[in-house]
């Protein structure tokens, strides 16, 4: 498998998982909108990016909307369904 075969699967992967976890996720606090609102910007993004062949671009988003699930998950932002 080719490096760009490689990047996309993993791209995919992420945002399948991202979207998931997206649907689980709920508001914990006031400022837990914003999460929320970049999270689903991010994959959107990463989406775009990955349907014109960009992967890099749409790695990089995947990551950044990962990073705001963990980070609002760790602040208390957000909390999994499940947690509450």
């Amino acid at each position: 498998m080719s490096l760009e075969e490689d990047l996309k699967e993993e791209t995919e992967k992420w945002l399948q998982r991202a979207e998931g976890d997206l649907d689980e996720i709920i508001l914990q606090k006031a400022g837990g909108q914003r999460f929320l609102t970049n999270i689903a910007a991010y994959i959107s993004d990463s989406r775009y990016f990955l349907e014109r062949g960009d992967l890099i671009r749409a790695f990089e988003a995947v990551i950044w909307a990962w990073a705001w699930i963990e980070i609002g998950l760790d602040m208390g932002a957000l909390a999994q369904k499940d947690d509450s």
